[in-house]
């Protein structure tokens, strides 16, 4: 918790904000050469309805009760998987996307599994850095399940180029 944020488990009240979150965020992505449908695309209200519904959709609210982040996942080789993580850039670099990610971390334990997996771009500071930072590790191509594989394929098909992108992994102590 934070005097500017507060990170909590999504209401259904806070979906409809979400998409307009990701759209801020991935304003940010300009400049570094990714395609413009990539960044044009987010996540259905289908999709944040099933991680609230499951558990695995977080929410960093402002005073005022403003959605400015969120972080979702889902369960992948029973493991949780970070889908999603978006912060409106007017709140970068205050610790929101962190607290975020260690709420995932934190419902991983809870859980009882075994490792949080997620993919990313490897050369941009606030992706893979980032996440190396929180204990994230890259996880090699060997070491990647079958349903992982599927993801990364899954991402390579609406646009992301493989060649940028990394699967990160880090383990809990369950």
């Amino acid at each position: 918790m934070s005097g500017i944020f507060v990170i909590r488990q999504a209401h259904p009240s806070d979906l409809p904000a979400l998409p307009d979150v990701e759209r801020r965020a991935n304003a940010l992505f300009a400049g570094h050469d990714i395609e413009a449908g990539v960044l044009a695309d987010v996540t259905s209200l289908a999709d944040f309805e099933r991680g609230a519904a499951e558990g695995l959709l977080w929410v960093a609210i402002a005073r005022g009760n403003e959605a400015i982040g969120f972080a979702l996942a889902e369960i992948i080789d029973g493991n949780v998987h970070l889908d999603e993580l978006d912060v409106v850039p007017e709140y970068g670099r205050r610790g929101i996307g962190a607290a975020l990610v260690q709420e995932v971390c934190a419902s991983a334990e809870r859980r009882r599994v075994d490792a949080i997996t997620l993919t990313t771009f490897r050369d941009i500071p606030w992706n893979a850095p980032f996440y190396g930072k929180l204990g994230f590790e890259p996880l090699p191509e060997s070491a990647w399940t079958p349903v992982l594989a599927r993801t990364v394929a899954k991402e390579a098909a609406a646009g992301l180029d493989p060649a940028r992108r990394v699967v990160m992994r880090r383990r809990n102590l369950v």
